[in-house]
């Protein structure tokens, strides 16, 4: 008989999940945990069954642009594809987005929701983005003042019902830039009716079939440069469902997130409502773009989590030289360098997602804004690094059946690849993280202490390595960091990616190894102090002295 390989397969996501469940035990009251889990059991029941088995299916389908009818009429209509219906349903029904606004459970209603979307993500194939922006945009109307918006938007925004529930886009990005955000070309005119009317060309909005957008445009007369900029509002469509002065140029052709109808949008006098004032849109919108990175972090280690599950599942299956591939040295040490890295992202992700209940609750205070200010990049730049290596490794796990489309696995690392780019990539986040530092350094000083805080608590002599390890690296970022701005901001600049970098694979380090400590106490189990481990020793400092004129010497500038 020929053979037949046994391909990988998932259980229950929430019940398989060992570091989700202890990070929950150890971070909500026991009650609430009691009271919430029934939610995350059945999400994970869906994610590792009905919805993976449906994602598999529908691998070839993506979103397809009917510009014409037959009569020759315009119509820019976009079909989803069958998994991402069904997402959008599901998305609402289990209140991936509404949780964190019901506030049933205080500041640790964000925790519960980022929960949800850690376990919906990676079997939805990014249904994660337009969610990520509908809860962004929640966010920012309810901050914005703009009592008549939220009370018509809000509502949609963060409702259980599907029939109701509205998705948000984000348009920001113009052929001019995507960084330079102050760039925009797209006008803002009022007519004589005293609308506003929006005219330009957006390069790239993502969820384009969402029926609402938060996008940024430059009122007439208003000065160049980003704070000339206004956030406005718009409403895609009229009661007849007919695009209100905007055509769908293209869809893009994405190396990944293939499932996101992402377009190139022309606004023609596009009506739409100032949400906060004619200037500093950039400023106004950044509430959103706070809430889109946490989603980032959150589907970077939902993404880095699934990568892991399957290639481990796959080596107890996996037969080679007579045994289970699981049970050979070199495979088992590259799965667990996969598996620490994966639970170092993930307390650093919901890590933040903490820090952003207590802030959305007014229970955070001065020193903590500025932690906040400065680990949102941070959380963002380095788990979107993680992500990409992590489904790289996963993919090389299976061998060239990893490389083959119709096993469904290559789209883990397609779509990780969308992690470090989207919302800011790795070198424009580290610039943000040298602006959230201050001229003072008190947000670093900040970040020492909580880092501090963390292996302070660290006792088991097993750990003492780690945390001396985590330790000697913060001090050579803050050496660094010191001696660097002495030579100037050229040098500042040029390692801010290396410096940033370093940051965040602290920080996880650190909040690893006070879970670790903690693990080994109340549950008396050593997988996470053996993540800690493994974590600090492959690599936390990434200070590197790298001059300057080798860089202009090695590029020949």
């Amino acid at each position: 008989m020929s053979f037949h390989q046994t391909p990988p397969g998932l259980g229950n996501q929430y019940e398989d999940d060992r570091v989700l469940r202890s990070y929950l035990a150890r971070t909500l009251p026991p009650e609430m945990l009691r009271e919430i889990e029934p939610s995350l059991t059945e999400m994970g029941r869906l994610t590792g069954c009905d919805l993976y088995q449906m994602q598999l299916a529908d691998r070839l389908n993506e979103p397809v642009l009917t510009q014409w009818d037959a009569w020759g009429n315009r119509i820019d209509h976009i079909e989803l594809t069958p998994l991402w219906r069904v997402a959008e349903r599901i998305a609402a029904e289990h209140g991936v987005v509404a949780t964190a606004y019901e506030r049933r459970h205080g500041k640790f209603s964000r925790v519960h929701q980022c929960a949800l979307a850690y376990l919906f993500t990676p079997s939805t194939d990014i249904y994660s983005c337009p969610l990520a922006m509908t809860d962004g945009a929640a966010r920012t109307l309810l901050g914005s003042g703009n009592q008549a918006l939220i009370e018509r938007a809000v509502p949609h925004l963060t409702t259980r019902n599907p029939e109701e529930f509205w998705t948000s886009g984000q348009w920001m990005t113009e052929v001019t830039g995507g960084s330079d955000v102050g760039l925009s070309e797209t006008m803002a005119r009022q007519d004589s009716g005293g609308v506003w009317r929006l005219y330009g060309r957006k390069w790239f909005t993502s969820a384009t079939t969402a029926q609402m957008a938060l996008t940024l445009a430059r009122p007439e007369g208003n000065a160049q440069g980003g704070q000339g900029l206004a956030l406005f509002y718009v409403e895609l469509r009229d009661e007849n469902n007919r695009l209100r002065n905007i055509q769908i140029n293209r869809l893009k052709d994405k190396l990944g997130t293939r499932k996101v109808p992402t377009a190139e949008l022309t606004l023609d006098g596009t009506p739409a409502i100032l949400v906060k004032g004619v200037t500093d849109g950039i400023r106004n919108i950044t509430p959103m773009l706070n809430i889109t990175r946490l989603w980032n972090g959150i589907s970077a280690v939902s993404l880095m989590r699934r990568g892991v599950a399957l290639a481990l599942n796959y080596a107890r299956k996996r037969v080679a030289f007579g045994v289970s591939i699981a049970e050979k040295p070199l495979h088992m040490d590259t799965l667990a360098g996969m598996q620490a890295e994966t639970e170092a992202a993930f307390h650093l992700a919901f890590y933040m997602a903490e820090m952003t209940g207590r802030n959305e609750t007014g229970e955070i205070n001065e020193e903590e804004t500025l932690l906040l200010r400065l680990l949102t990049p941070v959380m963002k730049l380095i788990t979107g690094k993680q992500a990409v290596a992590v489904a790289s490794e996963a993919l090389e796990a299976f061998g060239g059946a990893g490389y083959v489309e119709d096993t469904g696995l290559p789209v883990l690392l397609r779509d990780s690849q969308v992690l470090p780019i989207w919302e800011g990539t790795t070198n424009v986040l580290s610039l943000d993280v040298l602006r959230a530092l201050g001229s003072d350094n008190q947000a670093f000083q900040i970040l020492k202490a909580e880092v501090s805080r963390c292996v302070k608590d660290v006792h088991d002599s097993g750990l003492a390595r780690a945390a001396r390890i985590t330790q000697q690296a913060l001090e050579h970022a803050e050496s660094w960091l010191t001696e660097a701005k002495e030579e100037g901001r050229a040098a500042v600049e040029a390692g801010a990616r290396r410096f940033a970098m370093t940051l965040g694979r602290i920080v996880e380090s650190a909040l690893l190894l006070k879970h670790a400590q903690w693990s080994l106490a109340e549950e008396q189990d050593g997988r996470a102090a053996a993540a800690a481990r493994r974590f600090a020793n492959s690599g936390i400092d990434l200070l590197t002295e790298c001059k300057m004129d080798e860089a202009h010497i090695l590029l020949g500038l």
